[in-house]
């Protein structure tokens, strides 16, 4: 391997990063340094992230830049605010002897006005994201008329967030013999297109095969029941007490909450997600970078480029929606040289996505053993003993008390005194996971358990995503009303103002009594049998029940609270437990007094369904239409 001495970096940019501590390149860097200092040819480099890109196209570009030239030289497009203002500090550090370069970070979020007196003044570099770039050139803030270099970062994550018209109009922007770098960890039909229509004769450099997941990173899944989610993640969080992690969830709200229960069941998290303003997103991700917080909890589009060298693990609580999103999530762990470790925390219905990513990454992923509480102690302990063996002690401090200290100790022989204090800092863990239960489950169990057939019945209820239902919020609600361990929940259909749901057969007395005056948002449930849909076939894709509650995807009740009293929460099959310390329920189930809203109230597109004839949902239950969300 080649060092950064001999790939034609001037003195000046390599006192700089040798400060910085590098030594090496890295395969990446040392492929494409030269390449760009020789100035000849456009150039599509696929790397995984965390593989040392801005290096390799910053330090060749802070060379090619002519310092005595104060008009914008190069433009960096990257799809967020994170990697944006990342990438101008990396060349601000680069550059830190090269005084007469300035770089400019241009993103959303901040003063537009403050950004364009900084280019005004002389920026040779733009580092900014697509949507307040182009917002730059149409006020004519920014002029890209001498930009001799482009690059285009993370090509791929930038189309998939929908930036492809925004980075178009940007590219028609700049003169047409410049020079254009496109790096992306994958390679999609739509970054191709880019490639084919702006980039002349690129030379394609690639590390490793195109789509396919970084080496040094393993894959590992913990099969559990839907339910216990969030208290798999607690598990792996306590067996891993050095975790550095990024959890990646769907949604927003989904992010926020599994956020607030870790800080409030006393792990050291945060969120990060689109609903945070700028100010927030700053501060959280200066708190992950400065290891303030041990988990940075976000949604896929929030963590998109967020650049951390040492991550130790990326944990999937929920599974993405396309292979790329996968090889972007595990891609932030493993980086720069450093091994890594991907866990994902699926259920049943989940397994087959394991066997279709493992053939679209390259790439096997182990079973994962969920640690057993005994487990967990054992290592929180040792961790423990090894932090008591490594402190460092303050001698001139902490020596005037010590020989009050001995005395009061001296009766002790070394035995007791050690087990007196280990028990100190480590009882409370002892009782929290005494009798934990086995959260892996037990697969020739399940497919016995889906094999047994049942009788459901179609019920309409008058509420739905309007009033902020989400089958999780739903099964919990049943399961909380019925207070049965044995209720099975089988399809849900989803609208906006009511929802259908199938219920075991022979719980449908016990589920409409239940159900009977009670409210959500203080707005009156109605409950009523859908005619003509009741089944006698199998339920394989059944949500709560069967054997103690197990059943499906959401079953028997996902709670946010310790593991002792996790048992319910969202689903059809355990009792009541709903999350933290208080174990107060998530949404109000008190009887309403108020009657002055009828649950009958007048529907828009059929008149009031209190005005005589078929109710609408009985007619529209047999008739095709528009199809229902299902989950």
């Amino acid at each position: 391997m080649n060092t950064f001495d001999e790939l034609g970096l001037q003195d000046n940019i390599l006192k700089a990063i040798k400060e910085l501590g590098f030594e090496t390149p890295m395969p990446v860097q040392e492929a494409v340094i030269p390449r760009i200092i020789e100035n000849t040819t456009d150039i599509v480099a696929l790397a995984q992230t965390g593989t040392g890109k801005t290096a390799a196209f910053g330090l060749p570009l802070l060379q090619l830049i002519d310092p005595d030239n104060k008009k914008t030289q190069a433009l960096i497009l990257s799809p967020t605010r994170e990697l944006c203002m990342q990438i101008a500090s990396d060349l601000n550090n680069y550059s830190k002897y090269l005084p007469n370069i300035k770089v400019t970070a241009v993103y959303g979020g901040a003063s537009i006005e403050t950004q364009a007196k900084q280019i005004k003044a002389g920026t040779q570099i733009i580092a900014a994201t697509p949507g307040r770039m182009l917002d730059m050139i149409m006020r004519k803030y920014a002029d890209l008329s001498e930009v001799r270099f482009l690059v285009l970062d993370e090509a791929d994550e930038m189309l998939d967030m929908g930036f492809e018209e925004d980075v178009q109009s940007i590219i028609e922007s700049t003169p047409k013999d410049r020079h254009t770098f496109l790096f992306s960890a994958t390679m999609p039909t739509d970054v191709e297109k880019i490639a084919r229509r702006y980039m002349v004769k690129p030379e394609t450099i690639a590390m490793g095969q195109r789509n396919i997941g970084a080496t040094n990173v393993k894959h590992i899944y913990y099969l559990t029941h839907a339910r216990d989610r969030y208290t798999v993640l607690k598990r792996v969080a306590d067996f891993h007490p050095d975790m550095y992690a990024i959890v990646f969830c769907r949604t927003r709200q989904e992010t926020q909450e599994i956020s607030d229960s870790l800080i409030r069941d006393g792990y050291s998290a945060d969120a990060l997600h689109g609903d945070l303003s700028q100010s927030q997103r700053d501060h959280v991700m200066k708190k992950f970078r400065d290891k303030h917080l041990n988990m940075l909890v976000a949604t896929d589009v929030a963590a998109r480029g967020i650049d951390v060298s040492d991550l130790t693990h990326v944990i999937n609580y929920q599974l993405p929606d396309d292979t790329d999103n996968y090889i972007h999530r595990s891609g932030r762990t493993g980086r720069a040289g450093k091994d890594g470790i991907s866990i994902s925390i699926i259920n049943m219905k989940e397994k087959g996505r394991i066997k279709m990513l493992e053939r679209q990454i390259g790439k096997p992923f182990s079973a994962g053993k969920i640690p057993s509480g005994r487990q967990v102690c054992e290592k929180q302990l040792y961790h423990l003993i090894d932090r008591m063996e490594n402190v460092n002690v303050i001698e001139d401090e902490i020596n005037d008390f010590l020989p009050v200290i001995y005395k009061k100790l001296q009766w002790m022989s070394n035995e007791e005194l050690i087990k007196r204090f280990v028990s100190v800092e480590f009882n409370s863990f002892l009782e929290y996971y005494r009798d934990a239960k086995d959260l892996n489950v037990d697969e020739s169990r399940e497919r016995s358990d889906r094999s047994e057939g049942g009788a459901f019945t179609r019920i309409f209820m008058s509420i739905g995503r309007k009033d902020g239902l989400m089958p999780p919020k739903l099964l919990g609600m049943i399961n909380d009303f019925t207070q049965s361990r044995e209720l099975r929940v089988g399809r849900i259909e989803l609208g906006d103002t009511f929802t259908f749901v199938e219920i075991d057969t022979k719980f449908v007395p016990l589920f409409m009594e239940s159900f009977r005056d009670k409210t959500l948002n203080d707005r009156p449930i109605r409950v009523d049998i859908a005619e003509g849909q009741s089944s006698d076939r199998p339920r394989r894709s059944s949500y709560g029940g069967g054997r103690d509650g197990d059943r499906g995807g959401y079953g028997g009740g996902r709670s946010h609270s310790g593991e002792r009293s996790d048992r319910g929460g969202s689903g059809g099959g355990y009792k009541k437990s709903y999350g933290g310390s208080s174990d107060r329920p998530s949404y109000r189930s008190e009887r309403r007094t108020d009657s002055s809203r009828s649950a009958t109230r007048p529907d828009p597109e059929r008149g009031n369904r209190a005005s005589g004839g078929e109710p609408w949902y009985k007619e529209q239950a047999g008739k095709p239409g528009k199809k229902k969300k299902r989950f």
